[in-house]
């Protein structure tokens, strides 16, 4: 059975347009795909409140802290814990559905879960309004 999970209720499916300008910036992928690395051992820990504060502020207005805790830990939970990952990619995405125009990269890893082998995850930084990159968005699939 497929679980979803994500950060953005709206953004269960990514469309990717035609690619923005800061696509070519190899530094900015970098550093979204780093700000995902940085943010997934929150939800390897099962520690949703500290993975909802390292989010991005477009996540943050659509969802309560308290929201995100308990849909994280009822979709997360049954994988298990994480046995491996690997980075698979790691690009721009024009635009991410039922959230403002911006500057997103779609990080994929596949992941080996304790109860599920052969994942995907995929983590979508956007470049927020701050100018650091943080998690807007998360699936398993």
């Amino acid at each position: 059975m497929k679980r979803f999970l994500t950060l953005n209720l709206a953004a269960l499916a990514i469309i990717a347009a035609p690619l923005p300008a800061f696509a070519q910036d190899a530094a900015a992928v970098a550093k979204a795909q780093a700000a995902a690395t940085a943010w997934l051992p929150s939800m390897d820990s099962g520690d949703y409140a500290r993975s909802w504060d390292m989010a991005a502020s477009v996540f943050q207005a659509q969802s309560s802290k308290m929201v995100w805790e308990s849909t994280a830990k009822t979709a997360r939970s049954p994988f298990g814990t994480v046995k491996s990952r690997q980075l698979l990619s790691a690009k721009a995405a024009g635009t991410v559905p039922g959230v403002p125009a911006g500057q997103y990269v779609l990080v994929q890893y596949r992941t080996d879960f304790a109860n599920k082998s052969n994942a995907i995850e995929t983590v979508i930084p956007v470049l927020d309004k701050d100018g650091s990159w943080k998690v807007a968005g998360y699936q398993v699939q």
